[in-house]
């Protein structure tokens, strides 16, 4: 019997991310997925208050938190992972490919610091592993393009699907990433497509498509199939890579890419300080 997990969004304006709390209700055991931690860009500082906020809910309905899962090494938000392993003794989690992203951006910052075989993380998905929160059953699925290493978390009917796909009237992820593909793109999704229609998906953003007054970060496969504006059945890979590399190419970098992608591939660890502390 599918059983259905409880899920709790938080959505962070700034940046216009989204992370989750799936839960459990027969074990109460959870995971948190693609949490934020807040950074003031003009002055460098960092916050807890978002993910405070996330920790706050298994505090009040006694979930024991044993996961903190990362879709992807974000460009757009620091990660609030390491905050929540200290807080609650969770794993921190990704998929193997985040490999792949540390040596692409090792030597684009000199980080002589940073290790490229992922061990900064507790566990590397590879796809199609299966694991448990709880009594649910998770299934990771590879879905590159936006970068070599996303993944889309499968928990029973809902899959988390990170910066993959967005909303039907906004349409798809950006591939012009280092190492990322605009024809892996379309397999990863066309590869999301197959799932039941009633599969439910999440998005890791939102960005109010053109008509739209409110936020919105969850829909169905069978929804995106008939409606999604760039990806809809019908549309072929090279009209949908024709597309997406003519937009790509009109699209400024994210405001936070550079401290970003420094936390991101050191699973949200900071990079070593200077001689005058500054990092």
């Amino acid at each position: 019997m599918r059983r259905q997990p409880i899920i709790r969004a938080f959505f962070d304006e700034p940046t216009n991310t989204v992370s989750y709390i799936v839960a459990d209700p027969a074990s109460r055991q959870a995971a948190v997925i693609d949490p934020v931690l807040d950074y003031d860009r003009n002055s460098g500082q960092v916050d807890t208050r978002s993910v405070d906020a996330i920790l706050h809910v298994p505090q009040e309905q006694g979930y024991t938190v044993v996961w903190t899962l990362e879709t992807h090494a974000h460009a757009d938000q620091l990660s609030g992972s390491p905050y929540i392993k200290a807080k609650t003794g969770a794993k921190i989690g990704i998929g193997e490919h985040i490999k792949d992203v540390q040596r692409i951006f090792r030597p684009v910052f000199d980080a002589i610091d940073l290790k490229t075989d992922g061990s900064d993380f507790d566990h590397l998905f590879t796809d199609g592993e299966r694991f448990n929160i709880g009594e649910l059953d998770a299934e990771v699925i590879y879905t590159p393009g936006h970068t070599p290493a996303d993944i889309t978390y499968k928990i029973e009917d809902a899959a988390f699907v990170g910066d993959t796909l967005f909303m039907p009237d906004y349409g798809t992820a950006r591939a012009d990433f280092p190492g990322g593909d605009a024809h892996r793109l379309y397999r990863s999704i066309r590869k999301l497509m197959e799932l039941p229609p009633e599969t439910r998906l999440f998005m890791c953003h939102d960005y109010k498509a053109p008509g739209r007054d409110t936020y919105a970060w969850e829909t169905t496969v069978r929804q995106e199939r008939e409606r999604n504006v760039q990806i809809k059945e019908g549309v072929s890979e090279d009209a949908f890579v024709a597309m997406r590399n003519a937009r790509d190419a009109t699209l400024s970098a994210p405001r936070l890419l550079l401290p970003s992608i420094q936390v991101n591939i050191r699973a949200g660890k900071f990079p070593p300080a200077h001689a005058n502390g500054v990092r």
